[in-house]
Parts: C-alpha cells; structure tokens; sequence
C-alpha cells in the first residue's frame, strides 16, 4: 500500500514553490508594465495634462486617492520601475508638500524593503551577473560603515535608488539598519520634489525642480552623514601603535608611602 506520507511536499519543496511564485509575480509586474505601456501614464506631460482631474477625484475619495498613492508608489519602488520623481511630485501635488512627503516616505521606503529582501532572497545571482562591478564600492562601503554610508546614498540623489536597494540586499546589513536608513535619508529629497510639485504648472521638466543650490546642500548633507565614520577611522588611525598607559599594581596604587 502506497505511503501517502511520500505525496506530501516537503519544507524544502514549500520554499521553492514560494520563491519561484514570488519571482513569477516580479516578472509578470516587470512584464506587464513594460507590455501594456503603462509608462506612458507615468510622465510630467502626463500628470500635466490630467491634474484637473486627478485633483477633483483627490477632494471627493482623499481616503481612497491616499491608499491608492501608496500602493502604486509601493510597486513602482518594489519593481524598480520608473516614474518614482513623477510620483513624488504628483503627491507633493495632490497632497501637499507636507503629508505628501509622509505617504510617499512611507510608501518608497516599503517599497524598498521589498527590493532589498527580493535581491538578497530571490534575484541575488541575476542581480550580481547583471551590475557586478558597479556594486563592488556600494557593497564594500555599506559593510564596513552600514547606516552613515546608507544613509549618505539617501541622501544625495546621484545614486539610482533601485542600484542602492540592491547593493544593499546582496550585504550582510540587517534589515532594521536598512530600513532606518532609508525611511531617513530620503525625507529631504522627498520633500525637495513634493513641495515643487505644488507649482505643478510651472514645472516642463525634472530639472526644473532640483536646483544647482538645492542639489549642493543634499550633496552637504550626505557628506555630514560620513563624518561619524571619518571620525571613527582617524581616531583608529591614531591609537594604532599607541601603548596603553601604564598601570601601577593595586597595592602600590594605594599605599600611601608611594607616590
């Protein structure tokens, strides 16, 4: 009589069915944005050109127009789709800048746990074969000095963000480090594009938004970010090679006859 026992998957089998299943739901978001075009929508022409509309439905379904924000900001940062400027600035728009900047920290930084969990799990040969050498200096900095160095790729938007989500996910960084860098590190940059996208009408292209001002005090703060690791390594540096001082003996330290 068959062992019903030898039918049933095994742990191991569960999780690849698993793995498998989640890389299937990746690939057909990837491919199904890429099919049905749907970048088109995601564009300044775009949001241009719509605003009227998309600001009445904001006013009759703010509750509605809030999740929907965040779940589609969630995706486009989880897939490393593009669109992710067009969205800051059509909930700087939609939201203000304040609250906008809120839900679109609290939807890019899921968003991109999800990326970070999705190359350490999921894609980290793909991910290593694809941009190997331009994730060496990412990967070495991150491992050796993980939340300022992070922190500092948040900070200055020269980085693409998806690059830095996977850099991030093929090292040893625990994933409450990431997350508290991330959620910080792109609170200015957030803000920066969601308080221009209240003069959505003056705006004809992403460069409009980040002045050369602007763009050099995120550079400063992402630098100010490393100066607890410079610190760090120069006091190395300097108690290399440095004999620790000399310790007299517990009796003679304390006998009175000695001085």
């Amino acid at each position: 009589m068959e062992n019903p026992a030898k039918n049933r998957p095994t742990p191991s089998n569960k999780k690849g069915f698993l793995k498998w299943g989640i890389i299937g739901v990746f690939c057909l978001g990837v491919g199904g944005f890429i099919f049905l075009d749907l970048g088109r929508f995601i564009t300044l022409e775009s949001l241009k050109a719509n605003k009227e509309a998309l600001a009445a439905f904001t006013a009759s379904h703010y509750p509605m127009t809030v999740v929907l924000f965040v779940i589609i900001y969630c995706i486009q940062t989880a897939l490393s789709l593009p669109g992710a400027t067009i969205l800051t600035l059509a909930g700087g728009f939609l939201f203000g800048a304040a609250l906008g900047t809120v839900y679109v920290n609290i939807a890019a930084t899921t968003g991109a746990v999800l990326a970070f969990l999705a190359a350490r799990y999921l894609f980290r040969d793909v991910f290593e074969r694809r941009f190997g050498k331009r994730l060496v200096v990412i990967e070495k900095g991150v491992a050796q000095n993980g939340f300022h160095y992070l922190l500092t790729l948040r900070l200055i938007p020269l980085f693409p963000f998806f690059l830095v989500n996977v850099a991030a996910g093929l090292t040893r960084m625990r994933l409450p480090v990431y997350l508290a860098a991330t959620a910080v590190g792109i609170v200015p940059g957030s803000f920066v594009y969601a308080n221009a996208g209240k003069q959505l009408g003056a705006i004809n292209s992403a460069r409009d938004v980040v002045s050369p001002g602007v763009l050099g005090a995120l550079v400063l703060l992402g630098m100010l970010a490393l100066v607890p690791v410079i610190y760090r390594k120069r006091a190395k540096r300097t108690t290399i090679g440095v004999p620790p001082p000399a310790v007299k003996p517990f009796a003679e330290a304390n006998d009175p006859r000695v001085k």
